[in-house]
């Protein structure tokens, strides 16, 4: 007790203290810090370097170019989405749309061999994919929120038009305008059917499906394509096709 008394009787005679400035330097970490390893640390780190490319360093499969993730569209976030279309087959499901926000993908791909750590890098977090039914009053209201954030990922079928400042112009999807009263399957991940990233449309959606298994996290999906891609010898590819145009 004795060790708090006397913390307790310091702070309580402590002056007060004002902030005068701030400070900071910036420390580029490059190949520069390789010319001269440290043996003492590089001999610590080499059983944990060991177990980490174990795991981190087997190759998924190929990516044609470099992948980079973008509003309103790139290539990265529609493979991305068309990734949640083609793995909804193993859940008994036929969305008619997926959505891939932007903000999820936290790393590029780079031309070449994708290893596990590559995608790991790509999706980090503990997103899952999951369903849901929106009316198509509803979906546009998602398309407004969509062109809102300046574009997100959507699946191949998507043909939405939007202003420079964040209006909805037109939308369509598979050739086919939307009918306020039908009802649409989406996919997506839990993040944004909980209505975050300004897409509070997915909230007001029915018949949810949310699997909670670690293995429906979006890594795994991500994993999954990569490597059904690289059993049938293909090479994954994707592309700005005008999913989402900018009027001018």
């Amino acid at each position: 007790m004795a060790p708090l008394a006397t913390l307790m009787m310091v702070s309580c005679a402590t002056k007060h203290y004002q902030l005068t400035s701030v400070e900071r330097s910036r420390i580029i970490i490059d190949s520069r810090y390789d010319q001269h390893p440290d043996e003492a640390a590089a001999k610590y780190l080499a059983p944990f370097k060991q177990v980490n490319d174990s795991v981190m360093g087997p190759i998924m499969g190929r990516v044609a170019h470099n992948m980079h993730p973008d509003r309103p569209e790139s290539d990265l976030t529609n493979l991305l989405s068309d990734i949640l279309v083609w793995a909804a087959k193993d859940y008994n499901e036929q969305p008619v749309l997926g959505v891939y926000n932007k903000g999820g993908v936290r790393a590029d791909l780079t031309k070449g061999e994708v290893t596990y750590g590559d995608i790991l890098d790509i999706a980090p977090f503990e997103n899952k994919i999951c369903f849901v039914t929106l009316t198509g009053e509803q979906l546009m209201k998602l398309f407004a929120q969509i062109a809102k954030r300046g574009g997100e990922g959507v699946s191949r079928g998507a043909e939405l038009v939007i202003t420079k400042d964040g209006q909805l112009v037109s939308a369509r999807l598979h050739g086919q305008d939307i009918d306020p009263k039908a009802e649409y399957r989406l996919t997506t991940v839990n993040y944004l059917l909980e209505g975050n990233d300004g897409m509070t449309a997915f909230t007001e959606g029915t018949n949810k499906v949310a699997p909670e298994d670690a293995s429906n996290n979006t890594r795994y999906l991500i994993m999954n394509y990569f490597k059904d891609k690289q059993s049938r010898g293909e090479i994954v590819d994707a592309k700005v096709e005008g999913r989402i145009k900018v009027k001018e």
